[in-house]
C-alpha cells in the first residue's frame, strides 16, 4: 500500500511538473514564433486563445472517460497525447499547423488537469489546502525553470544546427512520457460513491456558491496564465529587454509563485480557505498595478505579483474538495468547463487591447502604452478575483457555512 500510494503522489506530482513545463516554456518562445510568422499582437492572443479552446474541449469529456476507463487509462493518454503534440509543434511550417498542434497539445493538457484534480481530491482527505497546495508547488517548480530551460534549449546547437523553438518544443514534450511509468504501475482508487449520491450537474448549477467558485477561478487563472504568455512580450517590446534578461524575469515570477504555494499552503487551512482568497487575489492585483505605474523599475513588482496568484487555482480545488466531497468529479469539470471560456477571452482581449491601445498611441509611445494596457488587464483580473471571493464570503457567512 506505501508502494502504491507513493506511485500515486509521483503520478500527481510529477504529472504537475510536466504541466509546468509544457504550459511555460511560451513566454520565451512567443517572441521567436511571432518574427517567423509575421504575426501582430492580436494573432498572437488568438493563437493563446486556441490552447484555452483545446483545454475547454477536453474538460467537456474527461470526468466521463475518466468514470468510464479509468483514472489509470486517461492519465496514460494524457501523458502520451501530450509527448506526441511535441513532435506535431516540430513539424508545423505554417500558422496553421501550429494552431493546430497547440490545440492538441492542450486537449491533452485539459485532460491531465482534470484528471490530476481528481484523483487529488480522492487522495487528499486530510489538510486538504496544503496538500492541494504543495502539488501545485511541483507546477510552480518546473515553471522556474521552465523560462531558462526554453531560452538555453532554442540556443543549443545539434550538428551545426540550432533547436530553435520547434526542437525545444519536442525536447520538452517528450519529457511527458516520464510519468506514465508511475501511472501505469499505480493502482489508483476507485470511485466509492453510489449512483443514488451523485447530484447531476443541473442540480449543483443551481448552487450560487458553484457560479462564485467559477468566477472567483476563472479571472484568477487568467491573471495567473496571461504572465506566461505575456510577461517575456511586454519586457521585450514596451522595455527593449533581450529574450535572455526577460526570460529570467519570468523565472522570478514562479520563483515567487512557487514557494508561496508551498509556504501559504497551510496558511489557506488555518485562515479559511474563502479568507485567503480574498487576501491572495487583492495582493497581486496590488502589485501589479504599482508595477506598472512605476515603469521599468517595477518589472520586479510583476514577478512578485505570483505570490498572491499562485495559491488561487489550489485553494480552489481543495474548496470543491471540501464542499462537493461525494461530486467533486462533477463540479471541476462544471467548474473547469467555465473557466475554460474565460480564458479563451481573457487573452483575446488582451491581445486586443494592446493592438487598440499601440495604434491610438502612434509612434514612439505606441507600443510602450498598449502592452502596458494589456497588462492592467491582467491586474484587473487578479482584482476581480478577490472581489467575488469577497462576496462569496460574505454570502457563505449569512449561511453559516463559510469554508
Amino acid at each position: 500500500m506505501k508502494r502504491n500510494y507513493s506511485f500515486m503522489l509521483a503520478t500527481v506530482f510529477v504529472g504537475f511538473l510536466i504541466f509546468g513545463f509544457s504550459e511555460n516554456v511560451k513566454g520565451p518562445a512567443m517572441p521567436r514564433i511571432q518574427t517567423d510568422f509575421d504575426l501582430d499582437a492580436f494573432q498572437v492572443g488568438t493563437l493563446l486563445a486556441f490552447n484555452s479552446i483545446a483545454y475547454l474541449l477536453a474538460c467537456t469529456f474527461t470526468a466521463q472517460l475518466t468514470r468510464k476507463w479509468g483514472i489509470k487509462t486517461m492519465s496514460a493518454l494524457s501523458f502520451g497525447s501530450m509527448a506526441l503534440s511535441g513532435v506535431f509543434i516540430y513539424l508545423s511550417s505554417t500558422y496553421t499547423s501550429l494552431a493546430g498542434a497547440y490545440f492538441f497539445m492542450y486537449v491533452g493538457n485539459g485532460m491531465l488537469e482534470i484528471v490530476l484534480a481528481i484523483l487529488s481530491a480522492r487522495l487528499f482527505v486530510k489538510n486538504t489546502g496544503m496538500m492541494m497546495n504543495l502539488a501545485h508547488f511541483f507546477y510552480g517548480l518546473s515553471s522556474i525553470v521552465a523560462p531558462m530551460l526554453a531560452s538555453g534549449l532554442m540556443k543549443l546547437t545539434i550538428g551545426g544546427a540550432e533547436l530553435d523553438w520547434r526542437g525545444m518544443y519536442l525536447a520538452v514534450m517528450l519529457l511527458s512520457l516520464i510519468p506514465m511509468i508511475p501511472a501505469l504501475a499505480s493502482r489508483f482508487p476507485q470511485e466509492d460513491v453510489q449512483p443514488e449520491h451523485r447530484i447531476p450537474v443541473r442540480m449543483l448549477a443551481r448552487d450560487p456558491v458553484l457560479w462564485l467558485i467559477v468566477l472567483i477561478l476563472s479571472f484568477g487563472v487568467v491573471a495567473e496564465m496571461s504572465v506566461g504568455g505575456w510577461l517575456v512580450n511586454f519586457l521585450e517590446k514596451a522595455y527593449d529587454w533581450t529574450n535572455a534578461d526577460a526570460s529570467q524575469m519570468l523565472a522570478i515570477f514562479f520563483l515567487f509563485f512557487t514557494f508561496s504555494r508551498l509556504f501559504l499552503g497551510p496558511i489557506t487551512d488555518r485562515i479559511g480557505f474563502t479568507v485567503s482568497l480574498i487576501l491572495f487575489g487583492a495582493l497581486s492585483a496590488a502589485f501589479t498595478f504599482i508595477g506598472i505605474a512605476a515603469g521599468e523599475p517595477g518589472a520586479l513588482l510583476l514577478a512578485a505579483a505570483g505570490i498572491g496568484i499562485a495559491p488561487v487555482y489550489p485553494t480552489v480545488m481543495a474548496m470543491i474538495a471540501r464542499r462537493y466531497r461525494e461530486n467533486s468529479d462533477t463540479a471541476i469539470t462544471f467548474v473547469v468547463t467555465i473557466m475554460g471560456i474565460f480564458t479563451v477571452s481573457g487573452n483575446v482581449i488582451i491581445g486586443a487591447i494592446i493592438t487598440a491601445v499601440t495604434e491610438y498611441a502612434g509612434a514612439g509611445m505606441g507600443v510602450v502604452r498598449g502592452m502596458q494596457a494589456g497588462y492592467l488587464f491582467i491586474g484587473a483580473c487578479a482584482l476581480l478575483s478577490a472581489l467575488f471571493s469577497f462576496f462569496l464570503y460574505v454570502y457563505l457567512r449569512r449561511q453559516k457555512e463559510v469554508i
